[in-house]
């Protein structure tokens, strides 16, 4: 009898939630663990286009060293979040990586625009997708205090304020969450 089950052949737990695909014009906004972003900057293939924006030249590095180990071909721009570098609709998906508080270290008013403005680069249609701190499980779990973060929640609402539709918690599991919205299709 196995004790667990095998992760040979899976993907990584964020890889698979953000639904990602081959073809898809990604950004990647942030980085909490190189070896997701570089496995993220892959999904599109040769076929679509993986962007990232990064904070500074240290990120950016290890940025770029963890897609060259993946094998994976992806422009990295330092930019700060309120003016993303990138034409309007450039984008399937938006990734924001908020584990380490990409997004919620920023003022109210520098939150918004960082959402407004990767709404602005998305198609009609697209999607953003966090990627939060979850829940702790494991061992981790047994060895923090049982803090309920309420980081679902608070990201529903401030996408929805954001203009997003469809907002929706994903998941939370194994110290991740997920909260995907959508860019209304149309004159948006």
């Amino acid at each position: 009898m196995f004790l667990r089950q095998t992760t040979v052949g899976r993907e990584p737990l964020a890889i698979a939630m953000s639904g990602a695909r081959m073809g898809e014009r990604l950004l990647q906004i942030g980085m909490d663990t190189p070896v997701v972003t570089a496995l993220l900057a892959a999904k599109p293939g040769l076929s679509g286009e993986s962007s990232m924006v990064v904070p500074d030249d240290a990120t950016a590095v290890s940025a770029k060293r963890a897609a060259d180990k993946a094998g994976a071909l992806v422009n990295i721009r330092v930019h700060a979040l309120g003016a993303l570098p990138f034409d309007q609709h450039s984008f399937d998906l938006v990734i924001f990586h908020n584990r380490d508080g990409q997004l919620t270290n920023l003022t109210d008013t520098e939150r918004a625009q960082a959402l407004q403005e990767s709404r602005r680069v998305l198609r009609p249609g697209g999607r953003v997708v966090i990627i939060d701190k979850g829940t702790p499980s494991g061992l981790t779990a047994i060895f923090q205090s049982r803090k309920e973060t309420g980081a679902p929640a608070s990201t529903v609402k401030t996408l929805e304020a954001a203009g997003f539709r469809a907002v929706r918690p994903l998941g939370d599991r194994d110290g991740y969450s997920f909260v995907e919205g959508m860019k209304a299709g149309g004159g948006d």
